[in-house]
C-alpha cells in the first residue's frame, strides 16, 4: 500500500515526531509508513485521515502490486 503521508505532513508543517505524538505512535512508525514498510491498522489510518481532514483513500491507496 502506498500513501501520501509525507506530502500531508509537509502541507500541515508537521515533523514525523509531531504527527506521531498527535496520533499516539512512535516517530519510527511514521517513518516506516512513509517508506511503505508498515501498513497501519484501520484505526490508525482513520486517526491520520481525521487529523488531516481527509478520507482514508486520499492518504492511503493500493498500488498495482497490492
Amino acid at each position: 500500500m502506498k500513501n501520501n503521508l509525507k506530502v500531508e505532513r509537509a502541507i500541515h508543517n508537521l515533523t514525523q515526531a509531531d504527527l506521531a505524538e498527535r496520533i499516539g505512535v512512535s516517530r519510527q512508525s511514521i517513518n516506516a509508513m512513509e517508506k511503505n514498510k508498515y501498513v497501519p491498522s484501520t484505526v490508525l489510518a482513520l486517526k491520520i485521515a481525521k487529523l488531516f481532514n481527509k478520507s482514508v483513500e486520499d492518504i492511503f491507496f493500493l498500488d498495482e502490486n497490492d
